[in-house]
């Protein structure tokens, strides 16, 4: 007892970590101030080279030990069954992020577990090297446009770029003490040519099932990318505000098939409109139907048309059509529906159908009467919810307005591959109106629609931007234009330039989901998923998808190698083709189907006995690349040659789910179940050539995490300028706050919370995390100056424990249980609270405080030392493993301290679970009670000391008195534990007795009742009754001695 009292009482009443830090550090100063020398000579002091503060990962060696090296050890000697993390692919552009940070750390504690538990761990980091990004980063640090380098150039370049990138971010991920092999061979980029073989072929076995097609219809494209884009690669802002415009269409009343019942209601009148509704007016110039839902009811009005004032129709009556249940909604829109409001009558959709209209641009139109009316016709996409009831179809620009026409045999889609030729015919569909580039712009061809005046403001003008506004004027200058309203709503983005796309009918590759989808959900029902709802995400969204357009218009990518035929203007792609390409790609890697001739891969069978020059004028290649998604969505394949290892078919033995292909655990983002998660499982049902595996999925359990916020829970961002950099977080920063805590306080804080929803990180929650690591780290420091910094050879028997002993091996064996289950479930929070509450509690205040006068002033021999000692060296044994995968460093400091700096790593000893005689229930009874009696004299200690009568609770007593008509087992159990008594208060010493506490009066004395199981138990605190020792300054020493008896004993000896 003699270093805690040298404390504060009020610090050591807490027994907190923030006073055994200052106890530890200070001790030793002040015993050679205050000790006699020759006493000080004769106590056991603490003695380690552990330091209170130190960052082991700047420790090259250490670091290295536990990185690199281990996973080499681990795969070579590892004798458990095989563990497969596969790596999702981050995009090599850019530092690391806290995205990255938190995803990283995450897969490394769950690795490191499986190495802890002996399993031998596959994980391969790889990068997704290809798209846009790179490209444009490429042309801006080269301050150039896209047409001012060939395409060649344009790969040389993204390539070096994407390089460095994967060699910078390499680097950053080995500072957050990531376990892995980071040489090139266990590795993986998606630029890699080995992979890109890989995909090639993924893509070749799917062209063969028949699942690759080619077909002109509107995708989402990105005029900022200039690509098509799927819809894994959007976002969708809430706040887009678009220019909406109510417009009037006017009935031809010549329609030859117009019902009966429309051409009645209707007769006679000059000016019968439809009105119709739209959020992206620069659509209408490729209108080419109206729907109307057959089953819902429409009104006809008249009112008064006050829309232009410059017209001769001013203020004459005009004619309205739209649906009777949005009458409501459409009155509460100033000015669209003038009063009077006269109603004619009501008809059904039917009614409708088969009425025609002119165009709405006609009028503008040098030729108008050229121009055909079009059609009125049915479909149930149109809804009572919004809009008018009446909805413009532009099937260049919308895929339910195409898929609508289609069905109707309006248009007519190109068609796709032959299984017999493998052929696509090039040609669009004619009769699909669209007057938008690839840039986003309108071309010439409006002026079939508009006219050439009007075509003039019109030509080169963005559709989004000024194009757009352009078309309302047009409206308004026809007559047409009955409203004009900002509308906000959520409205898709291009995720990479974060603008907003359209929806353009272009020339794009396919992939069939319908014939594979099915398979796919059922394949996800062998799969584990954490959390749990996040099932229902990834299913719906593969449910919602019936194709995926997978070309891209981009250069640096991975080529979809379709031949072209230029005299018949089709395109090729089949397995023969296929199977000649790829053999010249084999041959000569896959850049060459950029840089060699077309001659060089068209098949012989379609050679016609032309020479290579004649080839190469009437073939072309294909120069769409892929989507990344299809890239990395392949990467499972990079693990087949794992399972034709015949180690690993032998380390399947003892696992639950054996596996043949693919990865037991995949962990990424919450955005990548319309991203990677889904890419990995079509491409995998998609090019499945057995039964087995055309429903198995590429992973037995996916993870995923939510996003990292900034400490108010905002996104982070640079306009914001709220970003946290895992970076800063390591090695700290030039602002106030940006400290440098090494990379285990980042892993502590990845560990600590609930990564399956958003979370955040700031100052505020490092400084707690590295609050919770300096407390786990004193409390090893503490056990470790106990030891001696080796491991205790000199252990007692469990029969020989005591009480005390025997409950702190029940709480470690909680502890060892808890943490086991937590990292076999992902719970790491639950991990690291149970950890931080034996540290704190358990031991600080409990196990430690109770046992410093014994390890001090103690014989070294003695039966009470020893059980410290070894119950000690349990307890570091079983910390360090429980913390090893969040804390590495930390962990194999400690395992360095304690064994050597040679020692190997603390990884290669298996983490065996605590046998079950650990559990003693009894002992955790009997402390549960001791500690409430504890807590009521800690209560009268400390009024004690506010009333200025103690300092150092070592000069005081406690009485405890316990009815003897009492039966109870807390009288046997404080009989059978009362040498502990003293040690368990801190105090000099304790008497138990039947007589009440009032008979006897002490100089002061402070008491209170305490009834535990129905006996009554009083306690009093009073000075001590006898006089310090000069030695462990208990006050326990007689008035004519020099020490204590047990002082005496022990510097006799």
């Amino acid at each position: 007892m003699l270093r805690w009292s040298l404390l504060p009482i009020g610090l050591r009443l807490g027994c907190t970590e923030a006073s055994l830090f200052r106890w530890f550090s200070s001790t030793r100063s002040r015993l050679a101030e205050r000790v006699q020398p020759s006493w000080g000579e004769t106590l056991l002091l603490p003695k380690t080279s552990f330091p209170l503060y130190n960052d082991p990962s700047k420790e090259s060696k250490l670091r290295n030990k536990t990185t690199e090296d281990l996973y080499r050890w681990q795969w070579e000697h590892a004798q458990g069954p095989l563990f497969v993390f596969h790596d999702g692919p981050p995009y090599a552009n850019g530092d690391l992020h806290m995205g990255h940070a938190l995803n990283k750390i995450l897969k490394d504690i769950i690795n490191r577990y499986h190495v802890s538990i002996g399993h031998r761990v596959n994980y391969i980091p790889g990068w997704d090297c290809h798209g846009l990004p790179i490209e444009n980063k490429v042309l801006k640090q080269l301050g150039v446009e896209v047409n001012q380098l060939t395409p060649s150039q344009i790969r040389d370049e993204a390539e070096k770029f994407a390089r460095r990138e994967v060699a910078s971010q390499m680097d950053q991920f080995k500072q957050l003490g990531v376990m892995a092999d980071w040489s090139p061979g266990t590795t993986y980029r998606t630029l890699d040519p080995e992979y890109e073989l890989r995909q090639l072929e993924i893509f070749k076995t799917m062209v063969e099932k028949g699942l690759i097609y080619r077909q002109h219809r509107p995708v989402y494209y990105s005029p900022s990318s200039r690509s098509a884009l799927a819809e894994a690669e959007l976002v969708y802002n809430d706040k887009h505000v678009s220019h909406s415009v109510y417009v009037s269409f006017q009935l031809d009343p010549t329609s030859p098939h117009m019902s009966d019942t429309l051409r009645t209601l209707t007769a006679g009148r000059k000016k019968v409109t439809v009105l119709v509704w739209t959020t992206t007016p620069w659509t209408l110039t490729a209108n080419m139907a109206i729907a109307v839902n057959p089953e819902m009811r429409y009104r006809i009005v008249a009112v008064k048309d006050n829309s232009d004032s410059s017209r001769e129709e001013t203020l004459n009556e005009f004619i309205v059509i739209y649906a009777a249940d949005r009458e409501d909604a459409l009155r509460e829109v100033s000015g669209l529906l003038p009063p009077p409001v006269t109603p004619l009558g009501e008809v059904t959709g039917s009614d409708l159908v088969g009425a025609t209209y002119r165009p709405i641009f006609a009028p503008l139109h040098s030729s108008p009467g050229s121009l055909p009316s079009l059609p009125i016709i049915p479909s149930s996409h149109v809804t009572r919810d919004s809009g008018t009831g009446l909805v413009h179809c532009a099937p260049a620009h919308g895929a339910e307005d195409f898929a609508v026409m289609q069905a109707l045999g309006l248009i007519v889609a190109a068609s796709s591959n032959s299984e017999s030729t493998g052929s696509v015919s090039l040609s669009a569909a004619a009769d699909i109106v669209c007057h938008v580039n690839g840039l986003g712009q309108f071309t010439e061809d409006v002026a079939d629609v508009v006219g050439d005046e009007a075509a003039s403001r019109l030509v080169a003008m963005d559709v989004l931007e000024q194009g757009g506004r352009e078309i309302v004027g047009l409206l308004t200058e026809v007559g047409a234009l009955r409203k004009v309203q900002r509308f906000k709503h959520r409205y898709p983005y291009d995720w990479k330039t974060d603008k907003p796309v359209i929806v353009l009918a272009t020339s794009q590759w396919f992939a069939n989901l319908d014939n594979i989808k099915e398979d796919a959900i059922a394949a996800l029902h062998d799969v584990s998923f954490v959390p749990a709802n996040s099932r229902n995400r990834l299913e719906s969204f593969i449910r919602s998808r019936s194709e995926w357009c997978i070309s891209r218009q981009r250069v640096w990518g991975v080529p979809i190698p379709a031949l072209y035929h230029l005299p018949s203007d089709t395109a090729v792609l089949d397995s023969e083709s296929l199977t000649h390409i790829m053999n010249v790609l084999q041959q000569h890697g896959p850049r060459y189907w950029w840089d060699g001739p077309p001659s060089a891969f068209v098949p012989p069978s379609r050679r016609e006995g032309l020479s290579d020059v004649k080839l190469d004028e009437v073939w072309r290649k294909g120069t769409d690349t892929m989507d990344v998604w299809f890239d990395s969505g392949t990467s499972w394949s990079l693990l087949d040659v794992l399972y034709r290892d015949p180690r690993v078919q032998g380390a399947q033995e003892g696992k639950e789910r054996k596996r043949t292909f693919g990865a037991d655990v995949c962990l990424e983002g919450s955005d990548q179940h319309r991203g990677w998660f889904q890419s990995q499982l079509l491409t995998a049902i998609g090019s499945a050539t057995s039964a087995e595996r055309a429903r198995a999925a590429p992973y037995s359990t996916l993870i995923t995490h939510g996003m990292v916020l900034d400490e108010s829970g905002k996104k982070m961002s640079k306009s914001l300028g709220n970003i946290v950099s895992p970076m800063t977080i390591i090695h700290g920063g030039k602002g106030k706050n940006e400290k440098a805590y090494g990379p285990d306080v980042l892993r502590l804080w990845a560990a600590t919370v609930e990564f399956g929803k958003d979370m955040s990180i700031g100052p505020t929650m490092l400084q707690q995390c590295a609050e919770t690591m300096r407390k786990i780290r004193n409390s090893s420091r503490f056990i470790l100056g106990g030891l001696g910094d080796k491991p205790y050879t000199h252990s007692v028997e469990r029969a020989e424990l005591g009480l005390a002993e025997r409950y702190v091996l029940h709480r470690l064996h909680r502890l060892d249980q808890v943490a086991r289950t937590g990292y076999e479930t992902y719970n790491f929070p639950q991990v690291i609270n149970e950890l931080s509450y034996f540290a704190n509690i358990t031991l600080s205040s409990f196990y430690f405080d109770i046992n410093k006068d014994c390890l001090y002033a103690e014989r070294e021999d003695a039966i009470e030392r020893r059980r410290v000692l070894t119950v000690f060296d349990q307890v570091l044994k079983t910390m360090t493993m429980v913390l090893a995968p969040v804390l590495p460093h930390l962990a194999e400091e400690i395992h360095a301290t304690l064994h050597g700096a040679d020692v190997p790593s603390v990884f290669t000893t298996p983490w065996t679970p605590l046998p079950d005689d650990y559990v003693d229930t009894h002992a955790e009874e009997d402390m549960d009670k001791l500690l409430r009696i504890r807590s009521k004299v800690f209560a009268l200690l400390e009024q004690a000391r506010k009333d200025g009568v103690v300092r150092s609770s070592l000069s005081a007593d406690v009485a405890i008195s316990v009815s003897s008509a009492a039966t109870s087992d807390i009288i046997d159990l404080l009989g059978r534990e009362e040498n502990m008594l003293k040690p368990l208060f801190g105090v000099s010493g304790v008497t138990l007795s039947d007589r009440s506490i009032a008979e006897t009066t002490p100089a002061w004395q402070y008491q209170d009742i305490l009834e535990i199981e129905g006996t009554e138990i009083e306690l009093a605190v009073r000075p001590a009754a006898l006089l310090k020792c000069p030695r462990c300054w208990m006050y326990t020493r007689h008035e004519h001695d020099e020490l204590c008896k047990r002082c005496a004993d022990v510097v006799r000896a």
